[in-house]
């Protein structure tokens, strides 16, 4: 458990050829902060984690449920688990996502 980390000491990370970091790590929660460029996209993917994120900065197109949601600095969702869903950057910028319970493959 990593509860709290200076922003020197967060981990790099890569998924899908996006690029992350992970902030912290509770006992049944993570926080990473997506570095989302132009040239990054998210294919529809799904896993058994509950997703909710928090636009810092960026435009982007979050596909679930169906519905298509367009997003920008300060809106917030939450993709339930097991949802598939899908992301395409249409500005860069970065997203704070908060994943219960933690993602290993993220680790």
């Amino acid at each position: 458990m990593k509860n709290v980390v200076k922003k020197e000491n967060a981990v790099a990370r890569q998924f899908l050829g996006v690029d992350f970091v992970v902030l912290s790590i509770g006992k049944d929660s993570m926080v990473t902060k997506m570095l989302y460029k132009t040239t990054d996209f998210v294919p529809f993917h799904k896993h058994p984690n509950e997703q909710s994120g928090y636009v810092i900065s960026g435009k982007y197109k979050l596909k679930f449920n169906g519905e298509e949601f367009l997003l920008s600095e300060g809106d917030t969702y939450s993709i339930p688990a097991d949802i598939e869903h899908s992301i395409e950057i249409i500005e860069a910028g970065q997203v704070v996502d908060v994943f219960t319970p933690i993602r290993q493959d993220y680790l």
